[in-house]
């Protein structure tokens, strides 16, 4: 995994864009959800501290399967196509947004929150990384699994 200069297309698919201090923009090459890809991933973006961003399309069709939250900063979630639920866990409360093409919602900074996707969908997000953590969403239904604590952090 390294960030690279690049005067070529993107896809944000396969490869995510990190928006860094100086208003800088890098493809992260090799860039993997592998235990060894993260790491060299937050060393190599290390000096960006919170400021940092992560760009990624996800495309999908269901249920998310875990639950995250992004200490460091908001997270920018914008509906590309299909349909969207972003579920918010704000404070054992679930708050549900529907997103369709073009619209958008923010998930603040250390709220926990999971996505669902109705029919094929892609998302565009943009994340604060810094100390992102997740955890395994087993619910069936959204209800049972909002309020639930997160691990705690190291």
């Amino acid at each position: 995994m390294r960030l690279v200069n690049e005067h070529n297309a993107i896809d944000l698919r396969t490869t995510p864009v990190r928006l860094g201090l100086g208003s800088t923009a890098k493809p992260v090459e090799g860039f993997a959800w592998a235990p060894e890809a993260l790491q060299a991933y937050s060393a190599a973006v290390a000096a960006d501290g919170a400021e940092g961003r992560m760009v990624m399309i996800f495309d999908g069709d269901g249920p998310g399967d875990h639950w995250e939250s992004h200490p460091a900063g908001d997270e920018l979630v914008v509906c590309l196509s299909g349909s969207v639920t972003v579920t918010r866990d704000l404070d054992g409360v679930p708050d549900r947004i529907l997103l369709g093409p073009g619209e958008a919602a923010i998930n603040p900074a250390g709220v926990w929150h999971a996505v669902d996707m109705t029919g094929p969908t892609s998302i565009l997000t943009i994340t604060a990384g810094l100390g992102t953590d997740h955890r395994p969403r087993t619910d069936t239904h959204l209800s049972e699994c909002v309020g639930v604590p997160g691990p705690e952090a190291p």
